[in-house]
């Protein structure tokens, strides 16, 4: 699911009646913010404009708390690492407009590039026939942030692409346009292409998808794990080898960290979630928020979850009630594993301890509701898995499989536990479950040690420097190779 900022689209969680309370509510919070805000610009105006929002709520309440002292002295923002990109010219190709990961970081990367003064436009490769709510909502919140977008089919694709500074294909799958619409211009846009790789799954690992990769700039992955394994089983089954690759690590948006970092926030937040279902504050919440299938590992979550509680049961410890919640569903679609999902909470009546919840692009309400956030993706694991860092922004403890990049992000013992994946792993997270649910004070220290890592390595500012770093080379080789040809 991926990227998930606190600002974004509606919550799903059942009931119009109490949508529309934790909409109320959230509003109210949001509407004090904006009037604070308001008062704030307004006594800064004459200030210089590089400030940054910390500075401005620092000196406003010095102001207010010593009122007969003059203000101190205002400090000017840290410049963008991306602000070299100023009047670039990007083109981004996603092969889908969707609420999951991939598209959601490109169109996060585009908002971050628009921020320092670039040019960027937006296509996506594969659209459905009929008109999309979400499609339609994605494309408006583009245009608003000043990213254009436009049909990837035709003479105005062709044309961005042949004067952009910068292309950035994001996903394997969106290999496939350069064929289908650049056609005999391909050879001229491969040495500025940037190609930002997500999927761990084998499926990908094909020819027609990936042909090109070894005549681009460069290849952006976003963990070590993944990497490597893109760069053997290329070789290996498809006897191409990879370009200069650069591994990236994510980092949480500054609108998410604002959030994990608002006492108050998250205390209205968790108090009306865990309202809408039916979870008292004592309660002990477990939540898996990932879209539902088989990867992600819900119906292996559920039986440890199930574990857990037998074996709380047998030893009689004292513990307050544990409810898991599934954030991800999709309860209009009634795949097989919904209903399987359904069917097993039903058949060991635990029906008043596992909630489902729609799938959604705002996880900071979640993430502020609940104890302790299992990533449990199975197989190769998560190319990165966002969610796992922007739960450790909440102070959350993590119980992840130990593969893929979760085993990148999560230090073993100290900002989470991991467990192995497949059915050996439902014991050791049902025990990994009881042991969280049991000593409050070693679940509370795991969380904090992982706030304290994210503060050190995964923040927009530390993505961004990252990203940047990537993206000046990547321009150098571009601007060195169409001297060259000249």
């Amino acid at each position: 699911m991926a990227k998930h900022t606190a600002a974004s689209a509606a919550v799903g969680w059942g009931g119009h009646h109490l949508q529309k309370r934790w909409l109320l509510a959230l509003l109210v919070m949001l509407s004090v913010s904006t009037v604070i805000a308001f008062f704030l610009r307004a006594a800064f105006d004459s200030c210089d404009r590089n400030v940054s929002g910390n500075d401005v709520i620092s000196s406003a309440r010095n102001a207010v708390q010593i009122a007969d002292k003059p203000s101190p002295p205002i400090v000017a923002a840290k410049p963008s690492p991306l602000s070299f990109m100023k009047s670039k010219i990007v083109l981004l190709v996603s092969h889908e407009l969707s609420l999951s990961g991939g598209p959601l970081l490109l169109m996060e990367l585009a908002f971050l590039l628009r921020s320092v003064g670039a040019e960027v436009y937006w296509i996506t490769f594969m659209k459905p026939s009929e008109t999309d709510e979400v499609i339609y909502s994605l494309e408006h919140k583009m245009l608003d942030r000043g990213v254009q977008a436009f049909s990837a089919y035709g003479k105005e694709a062709i044309d961005t692409a042949l004067r952009a500074d910068l292309v950035v294909l994001n996903t394997a799958v969106a290999g496939k346009w350069l064929d289908y619409v650049l056609k005999d211009d391909v050879q001229r846009v491969l040495p500025k292409v940037l190609w930002w790789i997500h999927e761990m799954r084998g499926h990908y690992f094909k020819l027609d998808y990936v042909k090109h990769l070894p005549f681009v700039a460069g290849a952006m992955i976003d963990s070590h794990v993944t990497a490597e394994y893109w760069k053997n089983r290329t070789l290996e089954r498809l006897k191409i080898k990879m370009p200069e690759t650069y591994v990236v690590h994510l980092g949480n948006s500054n609108e998410l960290m604002q959030v994990a970092e608002d006492s108050v926030a998250k205390r209205v937040l968790r108090e009306h979630v865990r309202e809408s279902l039916g979870v008292r504050n004592e309660d002990v919440l477990f939540a898996l928020i990932n879209s539902v299938s088989r990867g992600k590992g819900q119906d292996l979550f559920l039986r440890s979850f199930y574990e857990a509680l037998q074996l709380i049961k047998q030893k009689k410890l004292q513990v307050p009630p544990l409810h898991a919640v599934i954030v991800g569903s999709d309860m209009s679609a009634h795949t097989k594993l919904e209903t399987e999902l359904r069917d097993y909470v039903m058949q060991k009546k635990i029906q008043d301890r596992v909630h489902f919840v729609n799938k959604t692009l705002t996880v900071a309400p979640y993430l502020a509701a609940i104890d302790v956030l299992v990533q449990n993706s199975q197989g190769r694991g998560e190319c990165f898995g966002r969610i796992t860092i922007e739960a450790m922004a909440f102070q959350l403890p993590v119980l992840g499989t130990g593969a893929g990049g979760t085993a990148e992000i999560v230090v073993n013992g100290t900002t989470g536990l991991l467990h192995p994946g497949g059915k050996e792993g439902v014991a050791p997270l049902a025990k990994h479950i009881v042991k969280l649910a049991t000593h409050v004070e070693r679940r509370l220290t795991i969380g904090k040690r992982g706030y304290e890592r994210v503060k050190e390595r995964f923040l927009e500012q530390h993505m961004a420097e990252r990203i940047g770093g990537v993206l000046k080379q990547v321009l150098r080789k571009s601007k060195n190779k169409s001297s060259k040809q000249l």
